[in-house]
């Protein structure tokens, strides 16, 4: 079984490439799902589906192709599987606050539902080895991230927090509710939070096992765009997923010599050059732009064979993540895999919220999450293959803490 999630900016072609790479995995044989984890749902046109019959076959899976369908979920067909007592709660409180019912019943699917919808799937299809891979068309990158920390959050909920409010709950509703006419959660919404959980239990594991699941991160080569590659890149790290492959959407073709263009093309092998130069060793994969939309079945085989050439694309193109954070005593700890590096001269700098590393001849990049950017580095050393860069609070914020500290 293997998973892979489609992500990057929004606009930059993800779609296309999730549903391209469908067709190419079911050409070579894989029982291939691709499933639309954006609520904004695109895939059917990628596919240049009719919409009648999308609508007909809402939320449910739609055969494109031998060994290929797609899904694109329905949150309001998913409420009443497996929100009802949840929506019905928050549509509630929210109507007691003041707004409209209508309003409100619009306000109670509230972030996240949709996300968790698409999980309970992923699981479900797991669990059955209903297909050989399963391609997840994420949302823009900030909601793909809330997508695979969903499983984390939920977790803690339930080992924390879940049964506590159970508790309190089941006693302060009766006195609550007849003085106040603030609802209170019935326990069918607890039964409910409860079902859900075992339902979702083990996902977790799956999304960052980077033998089952990696990210492939799409992208332009334009400078706003890379900026929100790189960020994408690092929370990917953060959350433990393998980033596997980069791929470098609607280059201009080397055939195109037209004289409008000649800048575009500069521009794009700059940025592409910087693409491949902060992300090594993780593949980068180019693709160039197509003469028309890339819309419907032939043109996407088109892309997926432009994409991957004689590339399985079922394969892990990269198995470890690049680097992972931690924080020990008090300092954050940035651990980049080096294997073959053996040197002991150590170069590094920071240029605003990314951290250079250069030893010998090998440059690595690292775009640091806020938290840590405001941290200059300390030290690093070379330990059993693993290049370890220590970051500690920057003169600024340790000023800070001494004008508020109390006076001896």
């Amino acid at each position: 079984m293997r998973i892979i999630l489609y992500t990057g900016k929004g606009g930059v072609g993800k779609t296309s490439v999730s549903a391209a790479t469908g067709l190419e995995l079911a050409r070579r044989g894989y029982r291939t799902l691709v499933m639309s984890v954006d609520p904004a749902h695109s895939l059917s046109d990628a596919f240049d589906l009719d919409r009648g019959l999308m609508d007909h076959e809402s939320g449910r899976l739609v055969s494109v192709a031998k060994n290929l369908w797609i899904q694109e979920v329905d949150v309001q067909e998913e409420i009443s599987r497996h929100w009802n007592s949840v929506y019905a709660y928050v549509a509630a409180l929210l109507n007691v606050s003041g707004l409209e019912q209508t309003l409100a019943e619009e306000l109670a699917i509230f972030p996240g539902m949709e996300e968790v919808s698409s999980l309970l799937y992923v699981n479900e299809y797991v669990r059955g080895k209903s297909f050989d891979v399963m391609l997840l068309d994420c949302a823009p990158t900030g909601e793909s991230l809330r997508f695979v920390s969903i499983p984390t959050t939920l977790e803690w909920y339930m080992s924390k927090i879940f049964k506590l409010e159970r508790r309190v709950a089941k006693m302060v509703r009766p006195m609550l509710q007849t003085f106040t006419g603030v609802p209170i959660p019935q326990e069918e919404y607890f039964t409910n939070l409860q079902s859900l959980h075992r339902k979702l239990s083990g996902i977790d594991k799956i999304l960052v096992d980077p033998k089952v699941t990696t990210v492939r991160i799409v992208t332009n080569a334009e400078k706003v765009v890379l900026k929100e590659t790189q960020r994408a890149f690092t929370y990917f790290c953060l959350y433990g997923l393998t980033v596997d492959a980069v791929i470098v959407n609607r280059l201009l073709p080397h055939e195109v010599r037209d004289d409008f263009f000649n800048s575009w093309k500069d521009t794009q092998e700059k940025w592409t050059q910087s693409v491949e130069e902060f992300f090594a060793p993780v593949p980068v994969l180019r693709l160039p732009l197509f003469p028309d939309e890339v819309l419907g079945i032939e043109r996407l085989k088109r892309l997926g064979k432009a994409l991957y050439k004689d590339r399985d694309p079922s394969q892990r193109f990269f198995t470890e993540a690049p680097y992972r954070f931690r924080k020990v005593d008090g300092n954050y700890q940035v651990h980049l895999r080096l294997p073959f590096v053996t040197g002991t001269d150590i170069e590094l700098y920071k240029k605003l919220d990314e951290l250079i590393i250069r030893v010998g001849t090998l440059k690595r990049f690292v775009s640091l999450p806020p938290r840590i950017a405001h941290c200059e580095p300390l030290s690093a050393r070379i330990k059993e293959g693993e290049l370890v860069v220590v970051l500690g609070r920057c003169h600024a914020q340790r000023e800070t803490q001494s004008e508020g500290a109390p006076a001896a």
